[in-house]
């Protein structure tokens, strides 16, 4: 078995779904004239029957002479899973509406990552017959398994498939929940939860306890009574998070506790009770929400010994993503001015931050994409080639610690010490190195001390990249020359014109002038319709694109028009995709049900997968439109969307699909994208560094006071 620590996951087959309808990660499938219910050829999900509310799989067949069907249950496969299963038996939980003979159970089989499968194992051959009418536990140890194969590892379990036994014809239905890899034992008593606190929103209460780190806590129950002592459970949460969402969708007062679940499902003692109301919240109090809600991602989920963002949650426990971190102490500094942290809390954070980063690898002066936060190292999560120096993803932090230099003025020494470390990390960065001697009229992405240039990835826009130029100028310590913008990022070279050309598949915008018309909206620059639309997103963060004009466009128009031609297409809704409206809309790079895509307004990059962020981190440019995308998100989705840490990062409705995690690098651009809409404080921050002043003059950026917001 593969050395993968223990946690939640490590056992988890099934426990809810986040859609109602269907349940993404199943198949079911049937060979007349047997039948096995199905919506789109997955199982269906109930929200009337289940052990652990909200919800159960309902499994309901007839197998008749001839036929048969086959109910698939995958585990679910999401970035940053560790997919090795500890436990020596499947256990779960079911609910027959109709007593089952035994002879009628469905046969088991159990399939593995690399194909492998048992032979059908029959549940009466472990389980009597199903009463009707209560939850029965069934536990079935592997060795009952017969392999089709002597080599088995059930760690690396990836279907549990239950399929016609005999053909008795006659209907039945089966509710399947808590369906996991574990060990069987005894279970020490868990400690119930302590300091429950609620707080009601609008449509929804947030409710907060201590972490607990106790071992023998397998999940926690969150039981809520509308009036007087008639509680019943209406979620679970998993012992990872000391938080629970529970979206009302109206304005009531509900009353909670909350108990601990220890591995032989046994409850604890119930927390005293909280009681919350909701209420109405006009469009800034909508704002604060959510901005509160994302920023909380990157503080309650911090790495203990880092002090940065994990690359997802949940996911990797040690895997820090630098530039979602980097995004993440732009939002740290919002929460200090919004009152969600104190400033003295976020002066201890960003000095663990620091240090980290002083002592994490560096190539070059230049942070690899990711570390392990335990040690600092690289992780070289594209392959081998990727050990060392990410420009990109260093530019991201950068931009951050400039933006944090500025706002941590303060003359007392915690302040002054940490602006003393960010100048030394930031004059260390030796943007020059990474012009390859080959190709010096560019800055390139990538460069490792065992591999070189390897990947030989140049840095050529319109997208992201632009802060990596904009820096690498502004350097005062290792700087390149400010004709790199245009020979590099806005190159009209025969290299950057294939380079686009392969990107985008077309040549509008091949030579960094588009001027194509979409949807009705000229574009001065970009690659197509503008591409996904973090492009608008990650460079302006910190760096304010108002008023700033190059020798093609005026910046932010430019990002204006690419989020109006992303807005347009989704309302247009040219593939027929489920929900897209304009009000529900949003293309940019997310995790969706087929993995991961840079999603964006082209056939070719459109799969029916809107992602939030990119509506909300668009503010700036197009506020009507990103309010209604908020207020659609929230109220009309908010039961599937909106969660402990803001919304979902991504969302399919023609798929029935929400994404099983928040991503770093989505939540941070909500925080920081909006604050720069309703007070531009990061982009005052950024700009008001002397090098980045002088950088504009160098570049020769052409102003426009009355747009800068100066």
């Amino acid at each position: 078995m593969d050395n993968v620590p223990e946690n939640y996951y490590s056992h988890l087959v099934f426990d809810n779904s986040l859609t109602d309808g269907a349940y993404f990660y199943s198949r079911a499938t049937a060979i007349s004239p047997s039948f096995v219910k199905a919506i789109d050829h997955r199982l269906p999900v109930s929200t009337e029957r289940f052990f652990n509310p909200p919800n159960s799989l309902e499994l309901a067949w007839h197998s008749r002479p001839g036929g048969d069907w086959t109910a698939e249950i995958a585990v679910e496969p999401w970035r940053g899973r560790g997919m090795v299963l500890h436990g020596d038996a499947l256990t779960f939980w079911c609910y027959a509406e109709d007593t089952i003979p035994a002879a009628a159970l469905p046969m088991l089989v159990l399939r593995l990552q690399n194909g492998a499968f048992t032979l059908g194992l029959r549940l009466s051959s472990v389980v009597a017959e199903l009463p009707a009418g209560r939850w029965t536990y069934v536990e079935v140890p592997f060795a009952a398994f017969a392999p089709l194969t002597g080599e088995f590892d059930f760690s690396q379990l990836r279907q549990v498939v239950f399929t016609q036994s005999i053909d008795d014809d006659q209907p039945h239905t089966l509710y399947l929940d808590e369906i996991k890899v574990r060990r069987v034992g005894a279970s020490e008593p868990a400690s119930p939860p302590a300091g429950l606190v609620a707080r009601g929103y609008d449509r929804h209460v947030d409710l907060r306890w201590e972490p607990a780190g106790d071992p023998a806590i397998a999940y926690y129950l969150v039981y809520r009574a509308d009036e007087g002592e008639n509680f019943t459970p209406i979620g679970m949460q998993n012992p990872t998070f000391n938080r629970f969402v529970d979206y009302l969708g109206r304005h009531t007062t509900a009353h909670y506790r909350v108990v601990a679940v220890n591995h032989a499902y046994q409850e604890s003692a119930p927390t005293p009770v909280v009681s919350a109301t909701t209420r109405p919240l006009d469009d800034d109090d909508l704002l604060t929400m959510v901005q509160g809600a994302s920023f909380r991602y990157y503080w309650d989920h911090a790495h203990p010994d880092a002090g940065l963002a994990r690359e997802c949650v949940p996911g990797d426990e040690h895997l820090i993503a630098l530039g979602a971190s980097g995004f993440g102490l732009m939002a740290l500094i919002v929460a200090v001015e919004r009152g969600f942290v104190t400033r003295d809390a976020a002066i201890r954070h960003m000095h663990k931050a620091l240090a980290f980063l002083d002592r994490a690898d560096r190539f070059h002066g230049v942070w690899p994409h990711f570390l392990d936060g335990r040690t600092g190292k690289a992780v070289p999560f594209f392959g081998k080639y990727d050990n060392g120096g990410d420009l990109v993803e260093t530019a991201f932090m950068i931009q951050a610690l400039l933006a944090a230099r500025q706002y941590f003025d303060g003359d007392d020494p915690a302040e002054r010490s940490l602006r003393a470390a960010i100048t030394r990390l930031w004059e260390s960065v030796e943007w020059d190195w990474y012009r390859n001697p080959a190709a010096p009229d560019y800055l390139y992405w990538h460069w490792s001390p065992e591999h070189g240039w390897h990947i030989d990835h140049p840095l050529i826009g319109w997208n992201e990249t632009l802060i990596a130029y904009l820096l690498a100028i502004a350097s005062p310590t290792h700087p390149v020359p400010a004709s790199l913008y245009y020979s590099g990022w806005a190159s009209q070279s025969e290299r950057a014109r294939l380079y686009r050309q392969n990107w985008g598949k077309t040549t509008a915008g091949d030579l960094y002038r588009n001027g194509s018309t979409y949807y009705g909206i000229d574009l001065p620059v970009g690659v197509g319709p503008g591409g996904p639309l973090f492009f608008t997103h990650y460079p302006f963060l910190g760096f304010d694109p108002r008023g700033k004009r190059d020798r093609y466009a005026d910046l932010f128009e430019n990002c204006r028009r690419i989020t109006l031609i992303n807005h347009r297409y989704c309302a247009a809704n040219p593939g027929g995709y489920a929900g897209y409206s304009a009000d529900c809309w949003g293309l940019s790079a997310s995790d969706d049900h087929l993995g991961y895509l840079a999603h964006d307004p082209t056939p070719r990059n459109d799969n029916g997968t809107i992602t939030p962020t990119a509506a909300l981190s668009a503010f700036p440019y197009t506020p009507a439109e990103s309010m209604r995308a908020l207020r659609h998100f929230y109220y009309d989705r908010g039961a599937e969307l909106w969660d402990i840490y803001g919304f979902r990062d991504a969302f399919n409705p023609t798929q029935d699909y929400v994404s099983p995690i928040f991503m770093g690098l989505n939540q941070a651009p909500i925080v920081v994208m909006i604050e720069n809409y309703r007070t531009g404080l990061l982009w005052r921050l950024f700009m008001s560094s002397s090098e980045i002043g002088a950088m504009c003059e160098r570049v020769g950026f052409s102003t426009d006071p009355d747009e800068a917001g100066a």
